[in-house]
């Protein structure tokens, strides 16, 4: 649920648990215009005491001891030091407070952008949730470092300058602060000109980042296809308006530092014209005058820095407000308060009248009824778009249904928790990802307290150990990015070593057998045979030995399924499963029964183990 509070302000809450680091902020932005004010008061001791100049009918008067002299100056070093000392830790508390702001905000993007649904993430893009989570955060650290801590800082010294300026001499004060409206404003109006600016440039750094990692994952692609200079020219055109954004904000920059820069100066020889008059008509001592000069001087910055907050906060607002729609979004797929744990599943899975759609007039499932018992092998088959990856995607809720029910061992799946839930499914998916890691890792990435052994025993269950055994590095050797040092084939049996080693009651193959050849499949299905004995196992496949091999097949068209039934009873009756049969199917069990008489050959008496029995 959106907050109605002010985005700068519901960012300034994640520094409230640093209580202590606020509080050294508070104490050494005290100590540091304390000191900073110190020091003007002390050159005017230094200058109407320790030199005691006057001025008498228009004519200078030196006097004063070198004791006293020494003894302003030490005390003027001794200030600049406390100044600085001050200075550094209000650096550092601050920083550390806006670093670990930013470091919170970071995890909480990131910890959320896992809570959320799939359907999150089929609608964003990659490139702009990266620039959220490093560009606009880092806005948000400098908002809380230079807008937040600086306001605090400026304002304390700005009134507390021009208090003293007035304390010193009333008229001197009145003509300084003429110079003050003109260069807020024209500070203001630069930031306020700077601001669209910034914004935008934070835009394209989000859709550069877009095309970069949108051409670096599809650099197979651009290549095949010879688009190398479509993709440059298509980067140059984004990495142009990027460029031209930020060189208008540095053309804003240096049109408008030289005018205050100017007004400033204006006012300096302005007031010391007018302070020199005060001098000599005995309203003002030297001393006065340079202690007020100095107190103009540090004017400057809070005047100049009200136009830069402003852009801080302004900038804070536009950064939060993009990492809002990450933190205020709401995941399609929510866990009941209460739900109870998924305990000791035997795998009994049930579709009672389920439809599901991705929005209210496009439906993707229509009035589905499955039952799956234990032990058995569900083979879903259609045509691309016919809902069979829907179908598995709804079981662990990665959807929520929009009618009817799904249960497990009779209970709604969405009564029970997300956690216990997705421990009772292994799922190796069509997109096979691996991470860039080990393949030892990557293959225990599910159950890392797995050991070496257990890595072993999947891997060669999934007959993928004799391939990792003559690499060099054996299980130690590094997979590249996506696995792209590993071919279709190979990745595919590590995907589903790492899915067996979680050892779940309900497995998941969504075409995971697709990307390896007629023998690697054939070594594949002997080795889960056995595996897949006492497990409820859905599998999405175009591949006949697992069709034939089902104890039901689904076949859907359009979101429903239009038969059910097995391979023999299938195969007699007129309809989309003899169609495909016939376009696709029976070549595949022609080489299939060759493969097997081979096999049979070669080792005697060993028949071919089938999933699921029968056919």
């Amino acid at each position: 649920m959106k907050s109605r509070m002010p985005i700068p302000i519901r960012l300034l809450k994640y520094a409230l648990p640093y209580r202590g680091r606020v509080l050294a902020v508070a104490l050494s932005l005290t100590g540091l215009v304390t000191f900073q004010l110190l020091g003007p008061q002390l050159v005017s001791y230094a200058i109407d005491t320790g030199l005691k100049v006057r001025v008498d009918d228009g004519v200078q008067v030196a006097g004063g001891s070198t004791r006293t002299l020494l003894i302003a100056a030490a005390l003027i070093v001794a200030a600049a030091l406390a100044r600085g000392m001050f200075q550094y830790w209000q650096t550092f508390n601050g920083e550390w407070l806006a670093q670990h702001t930013a470091y919170d905000i970071r995890n909480d993007i990131y910890n959320h952008l896992q809570r959320l649904s799939f359907a999150y993430h089929d609608r964003a893009q990659t490139g702009q949730i990266m620039q959220r989570a490093t560009q606009d955060v880092e806005g948000v650290r400098m908002f809380v470092s230079m807008g937040a801590i600086r306001l605090v800082y400026v304002a304390v010294l700005l009134v507390t300058t021009l208090t003293l300026m007035v304390r010193t001499d009333l008229w001197l004060a009145l003509l300084s602060w003429a110079f003050i409206p003109p260069t807020a404003i024209l500070a203001v109006r630069f930031t306020t000109q700077l601001r669209p600016i910034m914004i935008r440039g934070q835009e394209l750094q989000g859709e550069l980042g877009v095309v970069l990692q949108e051409n670096l994952t599809g650099m197979r692609v651009v290549k095949a296809f010879g688009r190398e200079l479509f993709e440059r020219d298509k980067f140059d055109r984004e990495a142009t308006k990027l460029f031209e954004t930020s060189y208008a904000g540095n053309r804003l920059m240096a049109r408008y530092t030289p005018l205050m820069t100017g007004i400033w100066s204006f006012a300096m020889v302005a007031t010391a014209w007018y302070g020199a008059h005060r001098i000599t008509s005995g309203a003002l001592t030297p001393g006065e005058l340079a202690k007020f000069m100095l107190y103009l001087t540090m004017l400057q910055l809070p005047v100049r820095s009200i136009g830069f907050i402003n852009m801080f906060w302004a900038r804070a607002q536009s950064s939060g407000q993009r990492i809002y729609d990450i933190l205020d979004a709401e995941s399609a797929v929510k866990e009941k308060p209460g739900a109870a744990e998924l305990a000791r599943v035997a795998g009994h899975v049930r579709f009672e009248d389920v439809s599901f759609g991705y929005d209210a007039i496009s439906p993707v499932l229509r009035h589905v009824d499955i039952e799956a018992h234990p032990g058995e092998v569900v083979a879903l088959l259609g045509q691309t778009g016919s809902g069979k990856t829907t179908v598995v995607n709804l079981m662990p809720r990665f959807y929520d249904v929009t009618g009817g029910a799904i249960t497990i061992d009779g209970i709604d799946i969405r009564d029970a928790t997300l956690a216990s839930l997705r421990r009772a499914f292994g799922i190796v998916q069509q997109d096979v990802f691996l991470f860039s890691a080990t393949i030892g890792e990557n293959i225990a990435y599910g159950a890392h307290e797995a050991s070496r052994d257990d890595v072993v025993r999947v891997a060669r269950l999934a007959r993928i150990h004799d391939f990792i055994e003559t690499l060099p590095d054996g299980y130690d050797t590094w997979v590249g990015e996506r696995g792209i040092t590993l071919s279709g084939g190979q990745k595919q049996r590590i995907s589903i070593a790492r899915t067996l080693l979680l050892d779940p009651k309900i497995l998941v193959f969504d075409d995971s057998t697709s990307s390896v050849d007629t023998q690697t499949e054939y070594d594949i299905q002997r080795a889960m045979a056995e595996l897949m004995k006492g497990r409820t196992t859905f599998v999405i496949a175009q591949r006949l030995r697992t069709v034939r091999s089902a104890d039901q097949i689904l076949v859907l068209k359009d979101g429903q399924i239009v038969q059910r039934g097995r391979h023999e009873e299938l195969i007699e009756q007129a309809g989309p499963y003899r169609q495909i049969y016939d376009l696709e199917l029976r070549d595949q069990e022609e080489a299939y029964e060759r493969e097997r008489r081979r096999v049979d050959a070669l080792v005697p008496g060993e028949g071919v183990a089938v999933a699921g029995g029968g056919g």
